[in-house]
């Protein structure tokens, strides 16, 4: 089974390089099947790692950026292959 983890910020404003270049060097405790880093308008990122797991394994995530990069709680979701 594939598990999808989705971890997405919202840097504050003028900072979404600066949350870019800190997502992508974020290290996991294991290597993922996949991992991919995406940005969109209003300087948000979206971070997808896929896992070969069952949906309610322990897997590894990004941490919580500090407070002054982003302007709210990172939000999280795990999707499974159907």
């Amino acid at each position: 089974m594939s598990v999808a983890l989705m971890w997405e910020a919202r840097a504050v404003a003028g900072r979404g390089d600066e949350l870019l270049a800190w997502a992508r060097a974020q290290p996991l405790e294991r290597e993922p099947a996949r991992r991919e880093t995406l940005r969109a308008p209003q300087d948000r990122v979206l971070v997808i790692t896929w896992w070969d797991a069952a949906y309610d394994a322990e897997l590894p995530e990004l941490p919580e950026p500090d407070g002054d990069l982003v302007t709210r709680a990172v939000h999280r979701w795990r999707f499974e292959t159907a």
